[in-house]
């Protein structure tokens, strides 16, 4: 055979093992079935993540994840959990695990939202049990250098959008929340003592669904305080029903006559923590209150979230009815 036809026939193969290596670099597979987690600790070498990803099907066997990683040499490889669902070639694989688009949850948690309320978005998304929450933050000992007389964590677990791995502890979240407390309180600057600051604040963002009206709200609960006032605020109602395991959506008679202590109808004063987690326009609200001698409020009945204050209780009573008549129209 000629060198030229010699020289023909290698080029030829060549031509055929670099397409058939690169049909196999980029031909989807599957061999497994569901979600597929694979954990990819720091320091773990090319060589390793292959063998992972071989022995559960994400590929077809390790050396078509190093040749795909051969031919992708951007960026580096990066460290944590993936999640596979579907079919996906090992050029693919490469690409996403070099872009670090590791597995995460989004733990979105509104402002106003009770621990019980966080258990159960947590439990939702499947990352443990609500009542495993709620046992880790009936324990205050994360936040007791700050807040001494804390019965719980409630309150500290500030609202916010947390992104968990699966192995996410309740524990671990409650320390990243109250982590995330602690700064946006040193951002808040302020003297006030924390107990009685973030236990109005828990109110206030219960009662106030307009932003701009939080601090009116707060100076009715201050001016309330000030003349030993009773709060009669529902949502400390509510929350007491919510701890007796006896709230149903509706506030009762046998609720407002409940002597639970977070009933601020039957007690004056704050009630003994907050109710629910406040979020940093109601913590300011708290902390500086409008100057204002309003001591009630009523919701409006145009939909807008909007209350009517008043300074006295003839005024307050003008309210109320047109509240009722606007509600029967």
């Amino acid at each position: 055979m000629s060198a030229i036809r010699k020289l023909g026939a290698l080029a030829l193969l060549g031509g055929i093992a670099g397409g058939y290596a690169l049909w196999r670099v980029e031909s989807p597979y599957q061999g497994f079935q569901g979600d597929t987690f694979v954990e990819f600790p720091h320091g773990t070498s090319t060589g390793a993540m292959a063998d992972k990803l071989a022995e559960v099907g994400v590929i077809r066997s390790r050396w078509d994840f190093v040749l795909a990683r051969m031919l992708h040499r951007r960026g580096v490889l990066q460290a944590g959990e993936y999640r596979f669902q579907r079919a996906a070639s090992p050029a693919e694989v490469v690409d996403r695990i070099g872009r670090g688009d590791i597995f995460y949850y989004d733990l979105v948690v509104p402002e106003g939202k009770n621990l019980f309320d966080i258990g159960a978005i947590a439990e939702e998304l499947g990352i443990f049990k609500a009542s495993e929450f709620v046992a880790a933050a009936r324990k205050p000992d994360l936040i007791r250098d700050l807040d001494p007389e804390a019965p719980s964590l409630e309150g500290y677990l500030f609202p916010n959008t947390y992104r968990l791995s699966r192995h996410t502890t309740p524990e671990r979240l409650c320390r990243l929340m109250t982590g995330k407390f602690r700064e946006a309180w040193k951002g808040l600057q302020t003297a006030s003592g924390v107990h009685e600051t973030v236990t109005l604040a828990s109110l206030v963002e219960k009662e106030g669904k307009l932003a701009e009206e939080r601090p009116h709200i707060a100076a009715v609960f201050a001016n309330r305080l000030r003349i030993g006032m009773k709060l009669d605020c529902d949502p400390t109602t509510i929350y007491a029903a919510i701890l007796q395991h006896r709230y149903n959506g509706t506030i009762h008679r046998s609720d407002l006559d409940s002597d639970n202590p977070y009933n601020t109808y039957r007690h004056t004063g704050l009630p003994p923590g907050p109710i629910a987690n406040p979020g940093l326009a109601s913590l300011r609200a708290a902390v500086s209150p409008s100057d204002s001698d309003s001591l009630y409020f009523v919701a409006r009945a145009d939909g807008s979230g909007g209350h009517e204050f008043s300074s006295n209780i003839a005024a307050h009573g003008n309210a109320v009815d047109r509240y009722r008549r606007a509600l029967r129209k």
